[in-house]
């Protein structure tokens, strides 16, 4: 294996030359996107509703195209979806990716396009190990197989030969031989639909094989480490795969769960690079060793624009390209891309830490944020304040999710936070008081709305029993792949659901 660790190494990094030409050259990359992308959307049904043939700058593009929503889009998507063509994008349309961005019974199903596939999803996957081989010349990744923790594909329709599923279950489904060859376990055991049976066959198999590289959702990897664990009565995973080194992460936050890795792989040898990949497309890598800021890469087939916060709630909302940003400042992605997502709000927040290059950090959903007294607390706040609190008293989190407390009978409100501990915390007091604290001190809104407990009062933290996310999500048929638990919301009907499993 150490001849295909060279050859593959060498192969990654003759990647890194393309990657570095539109770190130099953002403003061009995006604009050639931005024409091929008109160009090629001229004679379908969208393009020629929004005169596709006359567009010639951004601007006039802004003007003739509204920002969509998915609800917007869902009418053509489901024409899509019954077998019509040339409606979104010229190529055939056949494979449609079963968001998992919100745990609601309303699923979202993103088109995803073999232009998609190949030039944004694949590349991504291919530039992920492109830029740790770069940073790491002397891995020795490819000695071993990679363990891909998926999602499971369901047909839709056999004649018009489509199918929807999780994205990881798309892009396992349609891999090359070559990156087949190099990933554990097999199809028939990584597209189960059932989660436990996915999970306990994955135990079975994997416990077997030379596992060198991870990657997923930092919680449902988790759940299967915590499995091998427990089957194999090892107290490390380094026990059973002493080759592992490196975690290439997304989905969700890594910070509540960073702690409990490093419990079952106490390795300073062992790498996490974090990515910010959604049905969508596939965003953001980190580049850089000890940064986990992520470098916005701009030739993926997408052409970027960003709502200011002020423009959020708008129904036609302002956007500015790229070369507008400023840092530190909070906005909404909107996305066009070789699927067909015309002017797109995905739904995310991202801030900008560097402008040469572009490097975002992810700062929450325009959806996922508590406001209901103008606090505007969201999720990057939660994650700092969540991450001190566990410091402060040696706990790790598993789950977790918060909401308003309404004001009643003249009292403050507040918000209540449901988490599920792998590690409680020491003392409970001094968790409250440290994320209440350190809210206040990163937050200026919630200070102000803090002090003197008149509009918020202090936080109300419950714990919850082992297995309460798991059992709720399981029961929503949520099990697995990108789903995950809405981490703030501006109302309580998910946390109220999460209480009853509690009992």
């Amino acid at each position: 294996m150490a001849l295909i660790n060279s050859l593959m190494s060498w192969i990654m990094k003759k990647r890194m030359h393309q990657i570095e030409l539109f770190m130099k050259y953002p403003s061009e990359v995006q604009n050639e996107w931005f024409e091929n992308l008109i160009y090629n959307g001229r004679h379908t049904e969208w393009g020629k509703k929004h005169g596709y043939t006359s567009i010639k700058t951004p601007a006039d593009f802004a003007n003739r195209v509204p920002v969509q929503s998915y609800e917007q889009l869902k009418p053509f998507i489901d024409r899509l979806k019954n077998g019509e063509q040339n409606i979104l994008w010229p190529s055939e349309t056949k494979w449609f990716a079963k968001s998992s961005g919100t745990t609601s019974d309303k699923s979202k199903f993103i088109p995803v396009t073999k232009e998609a596939l190949e030039d944004c999803h694949y590349k991504g996957g291919k530039d992920m190990l492109s830029l740790y081989c770069n940073n790491y010349p002397e891995t020795n990744v490819f000695d071993g197989m990679a363990l891909m923790m998926g999602g499971s594909s369901q047909s839709i329709s056999a004649q018009n030969d489509s199918y929807y599923g999780d994205l990881s279950a798309i892009i396992i489904k349609n891999l090359p031989f070559w990156a087949e060859y190099l990933r554990t376990p097999g199809k028939e055991v990584a597209l189960l639909d059932n989660f436990e049976d996915k999970l306990r066959k994955m135990t079975e198999i994997t416990v077997n094989e030379n596992v060198t590289n991870l990657s997923g959702v930092p919680s449902w990897t988790l759940i299967l480490l915590h499995k091998i664990i427990e089957s194999t009565g090892k107290s490390s995973i380094l026990d059973i795969w002493p080759n592992l080194e490196v975690f290439f992460h997304g989905g969700v936050s890594f910070t509540p769960y960073r702690k409990e890795f490093k419990k079952l792989i106490p390795s300073d040898q062992m790498h996490y690079l974090e990515t910010y990949n959604a049905s969508e497309g596939f965003f953001g890598i980190q580049d850089q060793k000890n940064n986990s800021d992520l470098l916005l890469m701009l030739d993926y087939g997408i052409y970027y624009e960003f709502i200011p916060m002020s423009e959020w709630e708008k129904e036609y909302p302002k956007t500015i390209e790229l070369d507008a940003v400023e840092l530190g400042v909070n906005y909404a992605i909107v996305i066009t891309t070789n699927a067909g997502l015309w002017r797109y709000k995905i739904g995310d927040t991202v801030i900008f830490t560097s402008k040469d290059p572009y490097r975002i950090r992810v700062s929450g959903r325009t959806k996922h944020f508590i406001n209901a007294f103008g606090e505007e607390l969201i999720i990057e706040n939660a994650e700092k304040g969540l991450f001190a609190a566990c410091e402060a008293t040696n706990a790790s989190i598993k789950e977790y999710t918060a909401a308003p407390i309404f004001l009643k009978d003249k009292e403050a409100g507040g918000h209540e936070w449901l988490i599920e501990f792998t590690t409680p915390p020491n003392n409970i007091e001094t968790f409250t008081e440290v994320l209440d604290q350190t809210l206040q001190d990163i937050n200026t809104d919630y200070a102000a709305k803090r002090k003197g407990n008149m509009a918020l009062k202090r936080p109300l933290i419950r714990v919850m029993k082992s297995n309460t996310f798991f059992n709720w999500l399981k029961d929503k048929g949520k099990l697995g792949g990108q789903n995950k638990v809405p981490r703030l919301a501006n109302e309580r009907t998910h946390l109220e659901q999460i209480l009853e499993y509690n009992n």
